[in-house]
């Protein structure tokens, strides 16, 4: 299998709504969106991998560090085609690395004590990605970045608040103990499943705090910026619905998965489609 076909192959696969979202792209863009999106399931793949030791994630993802700066003997197969990347648009191999760094803290770190620590893994995992993608989608205005940084958050907060029955059979809690606290709910309660109005509390915390990362990202996307941004908005758009209809139904993450169906997806992606053609014509107009 080439290495394209396996980039879209590893997009195709995860079902994710990022991958949804490169249907707004053609050309070389979306297959360089692909191959960049492919690295980042490989990698977090290595790290939520139970059949690999901690050494064995550890040493494999050392390895992608090294394959960032220049060939290796039995390198990834994708590390070839992410240094092409790197030559091809204003990517340095550290932005990368901040991926891997934030990967990296899933093999060793289980429990956040506060937002601060845990904004740092948000920011590596999610913004950092933000941050690569919106040189690939291509952007003129330098405030863009500010935009990829604030939606990351908020996308991985989302994450975060709907995968909180997930991550504790994994022995995972990004949810801050701090937080915890503050609602007199404690580690115990979440292994045993309890939903109460402390629960409650706590999650609408965390959603208002998601929520208003895409506020500031809708305020920061510069209007001149829309059109390429527009698979990023569509993210936006179907988190924030999923942010929202786990919120209307008081979070009841221990009983059912949140999803939006493809339907759903389809309009609102065709709904930041209209919205991208009438900025261009009032852009036009003016």
């Amino acid at each position: 299998m080439k290495t394209s076909d396996a980039a879209r192959e590893i997009t195709r696969a995860s079902k994710s709504n990022l991958a949804f979202a490169f249907i707004a792209m053609s050309g070389a863009r979306r297959h360089d969106i692909t191959t960049f999106y492919a690295f980042c399931r490989v990698i977090d793949d290595i790290a939520d991998d139970d059949r690999r030791d901690q050494e064995t994630k550890r040493r494999e993802l050392a390895m992608w560090r090294q394959s960032l700066r220049g060939e290796i003997a039995n390198e990834p197969a994708l590390a070839k085609p992410i240094r092409q990347l790197i030559s091809t648009y204003p990517i340095t191999p550290e932005m990368l690395e901040e991926i891997i760094t934030g990967v990296e803290m899933d093999v060793d770190v289980r429990r956040y004590a506060t937002w601060d620590e845990l904004r740092v893994y948000c920011h590596r995992v999610a913004s950092a990605v933000g941050l690569v993608s919106i040189e690939i989608f291509g952007y003129k205005n330098p405030q863009c970045r500010d935009y990829a940084i604030a939606l990351g958050l908020a996308l991985q907060m989302t994450n975060i608040i709907r995968d909180v029955a997930a991550d504790l059979k994994a022995d995972r809690i990004y949810l801050p103990a701090q937080d915890l606290a503050r609602f007199h709910y404690h580690e115990g309660d979440l292994r045993n499943r309890i939903a109460d109005s402390r629960f409650v509390q706590l999650m609408n915390f965390e959603e208002a705090r998601a929520e208003k990362f895409f506020t500031d990202a809708s305020r920061l996307l510069p209007s001149e910026d829309r059109r390429s941004m527009l698979p990023a908005e569509i993210m936006r758009s179907i988190y924030q619905a999923l942010l929202r209809r786990m919120k209307l139904d008081n979070f009841r993450v221990f009983e059912k998965a949140y999803r939006l169906s493809k339907l759903e997806k389809a309009g609102r992606m065709t709904a930041q489609f209209l919205n991208c053609f009438l900025n261009l014509r009032r852009q036009v107009s003016v």
